[in-house]
């Protein structure tokens, strides 16, 4: 009852260019549908509760050795999602939709952020971390169950970054503040670990984007809403837009974050750490593959090896790799007398 209430609420206030949650193309496999909640309020929940995003606080987001403040893929996940929602609002798009995306677009990166996922792609030859949240919602979770996702939230998860376009506004909304938002909190992480001094950063940047990081976003905020109202409006070549100065100056800031901090010497060092762990646990354990967890044992058996060893360094926090090298690598005798 509390469902239908809200699919006629969606279908008379939202945009004619949002995807309405009545008009899902499904999910992979048929489901009777909640009395409470719509699709996507559905398809949100189960990302909540599962294990895969609760992993997500333990996972890098930049500086693998953060002091508490600093972001985690968690907290960039609900940043990702807050400001979200609050374009997809102001649009007057399905806000399920784009909090469900956003909630679950990162659930496949590995430990250790974009370090793990490179080691992984090339021992493999084709890691990337949203074919794995990807992987991770449809087959990984729930001991191999998954979750059974909507089309459309798969849609956005899967093509929240790369040359994949996804076909609804808010899966392409997720993806334009996805990276906006990374641009916005690694710069104030940055300057709070010393890497940068807000004066480093170009002045023309600043001018147009602004001086601080809530003013930073809110730049952008502002320029996505006001500027893709037009396109809605006008009917013409319809899609998510920011203005030409401020692309212009967000490419310019990526560019300088990657060379003074991502590619910067702090990084550097701890990549190189990273590297090294996630580099022997795969090679161990495509050795010892009787080591892994029963659940990936069991997968074994459906799955190649490399399939699944991926799999399980992939889903590993940072502390719990680091600790299974210790383990791997360091003789803890198990019965020492004191004297």
């Amino acid at each position: 009852m509390y469902r239908k209430e809200t699919e006629i609420f969606e279908k008379y206030y939202l945009s004619p260019y949002a995807q309405l949650s009545v008009e899902s193309k499904g999910r992979l496999i048929p489901e009777e549908e909640c009395d409470i909640r719509t699709c996507y309020q559905k398809d949100r929940d189960r990302i909540i509760h599962s294990e895969s995003f609760r992993k997500l606080k333990g996972k890098t987001q930049v500086f693998i050795v953060t002091y508490d403040s600093f972001r985690t893929r968690l907290t960039h996940t609900f940043e990702v999602s807050q400001i979200s929602r609050t374009i997809a609002r102001a649009l007057k798009l399905n806000e399920d939709l784009v909090e469900a995306i956003a909630l679950g677009h990162d659930l496949g990166h590995t430990c250790f952020g974009h370090s793990g996922e490179e080691v992984l792609n090339k021992l493999t030859g084709n890691f990337k971390h949203n074919d794995q949240s990807l992987r991770v919602v449809d087959t990984l979770e729930r001991n191999g169950l998954g979750l059974n996702l909507t089309q459309e939230v798969r849609d956005g998860i899967l093509n929240h970054t790369g040359d994949g376009v996804p076909y609804t506004l808010e899966g392409k909304l997720v993806k334009l503040i996805d990276r906006v938002t990374y641009l916005c909190h690694d710069i104030q992480d940055s300057i709070s670990a010393g890497i940068l001094k807000k004066n480093d950063i170009p002045e023309d940047i600043l001018q147009v984007l602004g001086d601080t990081h809530s003013k930073r976003v809110n730049t952008f905020v502002h320029d996505i809403i006001k500027e893709t109202k037009v396109t809605l409006d006008s009917e013409m070549d319809i899609n998510i837009v920011q203005s030409e100065i401020v692309t212009d100056k967000m490419n310019k800031l990526r560019e300088f974050m990657f060379k003074n901090v991502y590619n910067g010497e702090l990084c550097t060092i701890e990549k190189e750490k990273a590297t090294y762990i996630v580099e022997f646990l795969y090679k161990y354990f495509i050795e010892k593959p009787n080591e892994l967890p029963d659940m990936y044992i069991e997968f074994l058996k459906t799955e190649s090896l490399t399939r699944v060893v991926s799999d399980f360094v992939a889903m590993s926090t940072d502390s719990y790799a680091i600790k299974l090298f210790q383990n791997k690598v360091i003789p803890f005798p198990e019965n020492i007398n004191s004297k």
